[in-house]
């Protein structure tokens, strides 16, 4: 069995628990920034900064961090966006985590996390978030489509994750506005970012998309290796979680956009 299906097989078993309960989380409402738009505006490429205690494959990465105090620096170092890990077995995070940042930063608020009921997407909102993932691989077509509708009719933008042509096919069937490439195979976990390069030119012909790298972005060079095929923005946990200068090291990845053509709507 793969990494991926044994989370999804955890999450599986606590959706009767999350039906059975309304959300309840002391979050001011609050409007913020549209991350599609931030990525299609912006003339450097945007730093989506991930708060991950946690991953199957490295173990703990930074169990004692505080979201909160971890998310403000993103927000003082330019980030565009905060993913929130929400997973709780293998990545130590939580709805909680979410909630607390949200009442703390204004930038919009990814959450991170293996969606398969609606029900989550109702937490994620409730939660703060702005921005929901689906990940491709572990939804069947019918889902994806669903998911996604129920999420933009919430008034959430969506990442919709692929890592293979065959999950892009997939994903552009339902003609999403951002899409992301994990350069780490779910499978197996390794990583390379030539997953980036080799889903660039598909999703470069339909202009309307913005697209991220996510995952194994450790520097300038790496930044500047997915900007070259077109991202507009990566998306960044480990090397920041584990960046003794966060500022430092998450304005190092925003470099200049090549292709960048500004967007006038």
């Amino acid at each position: 069995m793969t990494i991926l299906q044994t989370i999804l097989e955890h999450k599986e078993t606590l959706i009767p628990e999350l039906l059975a309960n309304k959300p309840k989380f002391d979050v001011q409402p609050k409007v913020r920034p549209s991350l599609y738009d931030v990525l299609r505006k912006s003339d450097t490429l945007q730093v989506i900064s991930e708060m991950k205690r946690a991953s199957p494959s490295k173990g703990l990465i930074a169990e004692g961090t505080n979201p909160v105090e971890q998310a403000t620096k993103y927000e003082r170092a330019g980030a565009a966006c905060i993913s929130v890990l929400t997973e709780e077995k293998y990545f130590k995070g939580s709805f909680q985590d979410l909630a607390d940042i949200a009442n703390h930063v204004d930038i919009p608020l990814l959450n991170k996390d293996f969606i398969i009921h609606e029900v989550q997407i109702d937490y994620a909102k409730a939660a703060g978030a702005s921005v929901i993932l689906l990940i491709v691989a572990a939804l069947s077509d019918k889902q994806l489509k669903a998911f996604y509708q129920y999420a933009t009719a919430l008034g959430l933008d969506v990442l919709v994750e692929v890592h293979n042509e065959e999950e892009l096919d997939r994903a552009l069937a339902i003609k999403p506005k951002i899409i992301g490439v994990n350069n780490r195979d779910l499978k197996t976990f390794q990583m390379d970012l030539a997953q980036t390069e080799k889903l660039a030119e598909k999703i470069n012909a339909h202009e309307e998309i913005a697209f991220i790298s996510e995952s194994g972005i450790w520097n300038a060079e790496d930044a500047n290796r997915v900007a070259n095929v077109g991202a507009r923005g990566v998306l960044v946990g480990e090397s920041l979680m584990r960046s003794g200068n966060v500022e430092e090291a998450l304005q190092s990845l925003q470099v200049s956009l090549p292709f960048f053509v500004k967007d006038v709507k």
